[in-house]
């Protein structure tokens, strides 16, 4: 079992996603250890890119934001950095394969395992070139998580075979950004993940208020937030620390109130 997935052991994980220099560097590095102080279990942490093909607005505007301070993939290892003196959260990256090529497999997973960053969370890396990097990825012990949607259909079973850390599962067709409806089939899908691996799975996209993390957490294993994240960084900046971490704090109750109530019903049997 992977550092990355023991941490689903008897628990119900929260991950909140914020934007890497989103608004600037010292204000990541607070939102991270915001998130932490607010019980999140991983922290992903959004590596801008020019063509996020899963990312609605709210990250796309997150990301401009970050280029204009002059975001380069250095300064994201440095805000890791700066984070670890202050937290020993476990850290995921959300980045796109183009970012990691460039700077070049070993180095960049390399790099990774010396700031104790778990996993990447890769987008557009199909199943059929995870081979390109998940050898780099094994040599420094960096989780290659997978992303299973509502149209995998017949590739889940060899997707959550090779998984490894935790199975990222899309709620919804489409692009991430809070939404109100989900599709419907959510519970069959983690059910079919699970009779091909023990590898924990956490829902994302669209989900943003505590009634909605605890739903999905009586689904899968964990709950993935990021947009609703995002934009309370957007709206508040330097102040957004403080206004973070108390939404933290709102989901972490909520999946743990439902953690509580399986425990109820189990006892109950």
């Amino acid at each position: 079992m992977s550092n990355l997935a023991a941490i689903f052991k008897n628990h119900k994980a929260f991950i909140p996603f914020v934007v890497a220099d989103d608004p600037d560097f010292d204000t990541t590095v607070k939102n991270i250890v915001a998130l932490a102080h607010g019980g999140a279990d991983i922290v992903e942490l959004g590596i801008p890119f020019s063509d996020p093909v899963a990312d609605g607005p709210v990250i796309q505007a997150a990301d401009l934001r970050a280029f204009a301070a002059n975001v380069r993939t250095k300064t994201v290892f440095e805000i890791v950095a700066a984070a670890r003196k202050e937290t020993a959260v476990p850290i995921v990256f959300l980045t796109y394969l183009n970012i990691v090529f460039k700077y070049g497999y070993d180095a960049f997973l390399k790099r990774c395992a010396e700031l104790k960053v778990s996993g990447l969370v890769i987008p557009d890396l199909p199943y059929e070139s995870r081979a390109e990097i998940v050898p780099f990825a094994e040599k420094y012990g960096i989780d290659i998580i997978p992303l299973i949607t509502p149209t995998s259909g017949h590739r889940i079973e060899k997707i959550a075979k090779s998984a490894s850390g935790f199975i990222y599962v899309v709620s919804s067709v489409g692009i991430t950004g809070e939404r109100d409806e989900f599709f419907t089939g959510l519970k069959t899908l983690v059910t079919e993940i699970k009779r091909y691996t023990d590898v924990p799975t956490a829902i994302g996209f669209g989900i943003h208020t505590p009634q909605q993390a605890q739903t999905m957490a009586s689904i899968a294993d964990g709950v993935i937030i990021g947009s609703a994240i995002v934009d309370i960084v957007a709206k508040e900046a330097q102040n957004a620390p403080a206004a973070i971490e108390q939404f933290t704090k709102a989901i972490r109750a909520a999946v743990d109130t439902q953690k509580q109530t399986e425990s109820v019903v189990s006892r109950n049997a």
